[in-house]
């Protein structure tokens, strides 16, 4: 089915969508909100819960494509992308929001293939889902990318090291991508979530870090990605949001932000 022969309006209908880290939070919240919204969408995880979204989007009158990888891998994220473009024949929007925090450790106790993991998956598979899809948004000289990083990248958490290190790196590829994009019509951005109510951070309270007074719901970064990958921001490019409730910059509580 072409995306285009779609009913109902939208500001993303006719479009097509990627979501990584799609089976549940904010990768879902994502997902749910961009089919709402029009677009066909390919949700994609290394968890096999990424076909309930993708049932979800059906089951709400929406177009959805699931497919089960691991973003390290740089064969099966080509075909992912493949796989997109082939369903739905073309390639709007990028959102690269899989990711993982390891286990926390100090630096001289950190184990140097779990940083290596953690750097894997969370710069490493950012960095893939932006080679094999830029290329095709080239083509159609259109297009746009969201990154998720966290509110690690923009401050030093103990016992994150390799997390911290892996965001910071999202940040650099963000900003690369947008320059060498730009031309082609394709915008890159990042955001930049603080605690969010999702598994990673379980029900850890965060009414007293967070100057707002709570955690997000995964609908909130959710809606910031949506505005940065459509039309509203089609002249921001290489900027990084942060989602946090003003925690980065309220400078207390940053060692529980993960």
């Amino acid at each position: 089915m072409n995306p285009t022969e779609q009913t109902g309006a939208g500001e993303f209908a006719g479009r097509v969508a990627i979501v990584t880290g799609a089976a549940g939070g904010i990768g879902r919240a994502t997902a749910l909100r961009l089919a709402a919204s029009g677009a066909a969408v390919l949700v994609a995880d290394r968890r096999e819960e990424v076909a309930e979204t993708g049932a979800a989007i059906k089951a709400a009158g929406g177009t959805a494509l699931h497919r089960i990888i691991d973003v390290t891998d740089d064969e099966q994220v080509r075909g992912m992308v493949g796989a997109a473009r082939e369903r739905f024949g073309r390639l709007d929007v990028l959102v690269n929001n899989a990711g993982a925090v390891g286990r926390p450790a100090p630096l001289a106790e950190l184990d140097p293939e779990a940083f290596d993991r953690t750097l894997a998956i969370n710069a490493r598979g950012t960095f893939l889902g932006m080679k094999h899809a830029i290329a095709p948004m080239l083509e159609q000289r259109s297009g746009a990318i969201v990154n998720v990083a966290s509110i690690t990248a923009v401050t030093a958490l103990p016992g994150l090291g390799a997390y911290t290190a892996s965001k910071h790196a999202v940040i650099g590829l963000t900003r690369v991508g947008a320059i060498e994009g730009a031309g082609g019509g394709v915008r890159v951005n990042a955001v930049l979530p603080g605690p969010t109510a999702t598994r990673m951070i379980g029900t850890e309270d965060f009414s007293a870090q967070v100057p707002l007074g709570r955690a997000a719901d995964p609908s909130e970064p959710a809606a910031v990605i949506c505005f940065l990958a459509s039309d509203a921001a089609s002249f921001v490019t290489g900027e990084s949001i942060l989602v946090d409730g003003g925690m980065a910059y309220a400078g207390r509580g940053l060692e529980a932000a993960e």
